[in-house]
């Protein structure tokens, strides 16, 4: 049953309506195919070296003080990596993680270095010595996979005041340069 509306109320309704245009068509509009969305830029995915597959952890000697340089790496460079000249921009503190964590971590670590474009790192991975008789095993682990990253160009032992021989430097891949290189400029 329907409801009849009163007189004034249809009145009411006339006058809002009034200037209103009637559509010419009684169908609904065509369906339209959305554009598909656009993707968000993500940060590369580190790249493992193909080094990996033939890299073994046992053919890493672990020493007193570490080193390693890929090739290229001017010495000028280098050394001021040695002295604890370059300004140090992200720190990671591995004290007391389980070799597991401390590298799912350390992928996190070098992951956000990219994309906060760092150029140069320190990693604390302590002396080892609750390690006992053994070689410190977070020392050796970090020794071998930083090794497995491209954008590590260069890593050293710090000096005195920033750990010694229980942190690293970083020296990192400069992202933007890597870019102009993949684009040929």
């Amino acid at each position: 049953m329907r409801k009849r509306l009163q007189e004034s109320e249809a009145e009411l309704f006339r006058a809002s309506v009034e200037d209103v245009e009637p559509i010419e068509t009684d169908q609904a509009e065509p369906f339209r195919h959305r554009p598909p969305p656009v993707p968000i830029a993500q940060p590369r995915a580190l790249s493992r070296k193909a080094e990996r597959a033939t890299l073994s952890e046992a053919e890493v000697e672990t020493g007193d003080y570490l080193l390693f340089t890929r090739p290229g790496v001017q010495k000028r460079l280098l050394a001021d990596l040695q002295r604890g000249q370059m300004e140090v921009e992200l720190e990671l503190d591995l004290h007391g993680l389980t070799a597991t964590y401390a590298e799912h971590v350390l992928e996190e670590f070098l992951r956000d270095c990219a994309f906060r474009h760092v150029r140069c790192a320190l990693i604390v991975h302590g002396k080892g010595y609750r390690s006992g008789e053994r070689q410190p095993v977070l020392k050796r682990k970090i020794n071998y996979w930083l090794r497995l990253y491209d954008q590590v160009l260069a890593f050293c032992s710090a000096t005195r005041r920033d750990g010694g021989t229980g942190a690293v430097y970083l020296l990192l891949r400069n992202p933007e340069k890597s870019r102009r290189e993949r684009r040929g400029v």
